[in-house]
């Protein structure tokens, strides 16, 4: 999704590594602070930026802890994949990822992001403050070298077509858009749905062309992307409980004292609450008017059991390894 919102140029390689690049310096005259970059894909109205890295920066940056937090929204610092690759280099300090771009990497943390594998943003939270995500977000580092703070919810992920989505069989012979990742693409399959590849930038024109039947995404991206002008229904399937993790690089972790660690680690959790009600408050605002305003047809009566059952059938036949012991271990705490 980053590449739709990449309205101002990368910068240039030098501009990048003094943006990302983060010793002990003199900044703002105060010798010794510590400033850290903290990007994420998203512009600067959505609650990402607004509720997430900018509510982190102003908190910091009040305390006088020694550290300073410089924002970078709109992929200033780069498209997903290639911050965190410049994240794991140590040129970039914080990032706001969502699992299946960190699964190139680490594949089970791609499970966070199967449909249906949670029952909402209450579930996701559980389970990230348990034991056994404990153990995931360990694994993670050991792996990666970037450590995982916390999650904020992204909002839960629908349909829009140009006809109801009700139930499975209502898929058949549409050609609808996915992200390109391997878990997207899965879970187009588990779905019942035929998934066709078209870069995000290009949705619009492509619904717009025929050339696609519908995608799948939370409703405020429906409408920051002028979706729904192209789209007569949007159905709430809610087949996924979309979420972004906070990572940031270890290295530059170890470098801050503990006190630092504490307080940069208090932030990002606490702003998790901020930011998941910035998210539902922006999504209803939107059904809202689409329901008042003339905007496209909201489907609220799908059979979600339906589309559940379908999609946990296939991941428990197809999953293997540690990504089919996660998923399990998932979808048992929901029970709980």
């Amino acid at each position: 999704m980053s590449t739709r919102y990449q309205l101002l140029a990368i910068l240039p390689a030098a501009a990048l590594l003094a943006a990302g690049c983060t010793a002990m310096s003199d900044v703002g005259g105060d010798e010794g602070t510590v400033t850290l970059s903290f990007a994420n894909s998203y512009p600067t109205g959505h609650p990402h930026t607004k509720c997430g890295i900018k509510a982190v920066a102003d908190d910091i940056n009040s305390q006088n802890i020694g550290v300073k937090i410089e924002t970078f929204p709109n992929s200033q610092l780069g498209e997903d994949t290639e911050r965190f690759t410049s994240l794991m280099a140590g040129d970039v300090d914080m990032d706001v990822q969502g699992s299946s771009a960190l699964a190139s990497t680490y594949p089970p943390i791609g499970v966070l992001d199967i449909a249906y594998a949670f029952d909402g943003a209450d579930h996701l939270f559980e389970f990230f403050d348990s034991a056994e995500a404990e153990q995931l977000k360990e694994d993670f580092a050991k792996k990666t070298g970037a450590r995982i703070l916390d999650v904020w919810f992204f909002g839960m992920r629908h349909f829009s077509a140009n006809q109801p989505i009700r139930e499975p069989a209502d898929l058949q012979g549409q050609r609808m858009r996915f992200p390109d990742s391997p878990i997207y693409l899965e879970n187009a399959k588990a779905l019942g749905a035929k998934a066709t590849a078209v870069a995000f930038e290009e949705v619009y024109l492509g619904l717009q062309q025929g050339i696609i039947d519908g995608q799948e995404n939370p409703i405020p991206t429906i409408a920051d992307e002028s979706f729904d002008e192209v789209q007569s229904h949007v159905s709430l399937t809610g087949h996924q409980t979309g979420s972004q993790l906070i990572v940031i690089s270890e290295e530059r972790w170890q470098q801050l004292s503990q006190e630092q660690q504490q307080a940069l680690q208090e932030s990002v959790s606490k702003t998790r609450a901020e930011n998941r009600e910035c998210i539902e408050e922006q999504e209803a605002d939107v059904i809202k008017k689409w329901r008042t305003g003339g905007g496209p047809t909201i489907v609220d009566d799908v059979d979600q059991e339906a589309f559940a059952k379908r999609v946990d059938a296939y991941f428990r036949d197809t999953l293997s390894g540690k990504q089919a012991e996660l998923y399990k271990t998932i979808r048992q705490s929901a029970s709980e």
